[in-house]
């Protein structure tokens, strides 16, 4: 498993192997507990009592956001509106269990990052400030892409020794 970064921090070249020792199980932690939250968010929206319906979130509680005007229009549009009643379920579904087993963990992390921008800019009355739930939230997608973290005991760690993936270097950006 090929977990070494080599970066570069105010000025100087730093290279850790960031799978190994406790900081390697923290990181899986990590992506287990990120993969587990929206799994959960998404299956739970599919067995509630009542079918899941963001138009009263998307009309109502967002009013005063940044992303208002466009959260009403699709509200508006009823396509558009069972499109998203049926893809944000789905999306938390697969972006779970993506970053859970850990498998084209980099394409989950980003798609987790796209939803939780909505949520952050969405749910922005900012009540507590500027650093609420949903930015953590957005915090932690990011922890999972730009490290990679599928890397560590995850599905993409087997893919990546592939020779389809050795011959497509290019592969390694959705994976991780």
């Amino acid at each position: 498993m090929t977990t070494n970064a080599q970066v570069e921090m105010l000025g100087r070249q730093i290279e850790f192997n960031y799978a190994e020792g406790v900081t390697g199980y923290v990181l899986v932690l990590v992506r287990l507990l990120t993969g587990y939250w929206f799994l959960h968010a998404g299956v739970t929206k599919y067995l509630g009592a009542e079918p899941f319906n963001a138009a009263g979130w998307m009309t109502g509680a967002t009013q005063g956001t940044l992303v208002h005007g466009l959260l009403a229009w699709v509200a508006g549009v009823p396509v558009l509106m069972e499109l998203t009643n049926f893809m944000i379920p789905l999306g938390e579904v697969l972006i779970g269990l993506g970053i859970l087993v850990g498998a084209l963990t980099r394409l989950a992390a980003f798609f987790g990052g796209f939803l939780m921008v909505f949520f952050y800019l969405g749910n922005a009355d900012f009540a507590h400030g500027f650093v609420n739930g949903d930015l953590f939230g957005l915090m932690l997608f990011a922890i999972v892409g730009t490290l990679a973290l599928g890397r560590i005991y995850g599905v993409d760690a087997i893919v990546e020794k592939t020779e389809f993936v050795r011959q497509r270097p290019a592969l390694k950006y959705i994976l991780g």
